[in-house]
């Protein structure tokens, strides 16, 4: 139902948005999705702005998007979990490179482990590089974006986000979180005539990259995991056509019901799935 009603507008939607002359500054860019979406974005006349910690895969992921085109690459080593060292990084932007006018949000961390298993230093980390990186990098860059109503929040959250899973609590509570933030500053920007700056919530199941672990699929027609580079093509498609949630595959959309489904049914769905037995296999000490 909710693709439907999501395509019939898309056959009727405005142009594409042009990416021409904008500063994208992407974190989490060494490796995984991060990389493949400033390399998708790379040909397309943007100045990309590249934060992580991981200083040789970030100057590699440089180097590739040059390599496809990209004329203009920055580069910074920025620990997102930090705060003093996003907002000492986000001045440096300004100063070096110019304000940003798309935020691509992609940081994240998986640890794993069992509610019980899970240490409050486990708590914590996820919820600084999952959550409070993004609180901060918007805090940092959405203030030009208001000044001149103009831009783009794209935020990478999960379909563990709409729905508490197995061996996923603290990553399903900093996802979650997430989606409540972004909704909430869509709402402020709308209501405050902010309408230029638009925002757009990723929540894809999962992807095949470093955080998921060799994390396999029980029902792979169902809930596929996705290659990094497909997972990147759609993501700057949404932020081309301005969508406010890409959610993928389609059957996530079943994890957003939970209002209306019982959670016996939720419960019953994720073993049908073997969610359990996929997140013991990729993330159980053996």
């Amino acid at each position: 139902f909710f693709l439907l009603i999501e395509n019939a507008f898309c056959v009727f939607s405005l142009p594409k948005k042009s990416f021409a002359g904008e500063i994208v500054l992407i974190t989490g860019s060494a490796n995984g999705i991060g990389r493949q979406v400033a390399l998708k974005l790379a040909p397309l006349g943007v100045t990309l702005v590249l934060w992580d910690i991981d200083d040789e895969g970030n100057k590699e992921t440089s180097r590739l998007a040059q390599n496809n085109g990209a004329n203009r690459v920055f580069v910074y080593h920025c620990d997102c979990s930090n705060r003093e060292d996003v907002y000492e990084q986000a001045d440096k932007v300004r100063k070096e490179v110019g304000d940003v006018t798309i935020l691509i949000n992609n940081a994240g961390i998986l640890i794993g482990k069992k509610f019980c298993e899970l240490t409050d230093e486990d708590f914590e980390k996820t919820f600084r590089i999952n959550f409070f990186s993004q609180v901060w990098t918007c805090k940092a860059f959405l203030p030009a974006m208001v000044a001149c109503n103009r831009g783009h929040l794209v935020s990478t959250a999960s379909g563990a986000g709409l729905l508490g899973l197995y061996r996923l609590s603290d990553y399903c509570a900093s996802k979650s979180a997430i989606i409540g933030m972004m909704e909430a500053i869509n709402s402020e920007l709308y209501h405050g005539g902010k309408r230029g700056i638009k925002t757009t919530i990723i929540c894809p199941y999962f992807i095949s990259t470093k955080l998921s672990k060799g994390f396999k699929s029980a029902r792979p027609c169902l809930f596929p995991v996705y290659d990094p580079e497909y997972a990147a093509s759609r993501i700057v498609d949404a932020i081309k056509k301005e969508k406010f949630y890409l959610i993928m595959p389609p059957a996530v959309y079943l994890l957003g019901l939970k209002i209306f489904v019982p959670r016996k049914a939720v419960l019953f769905l994720e073993s049908y799935i073997k969610f359990p037995e996929s997140m013991e296999e990729a993330f159980a000490r053996k």
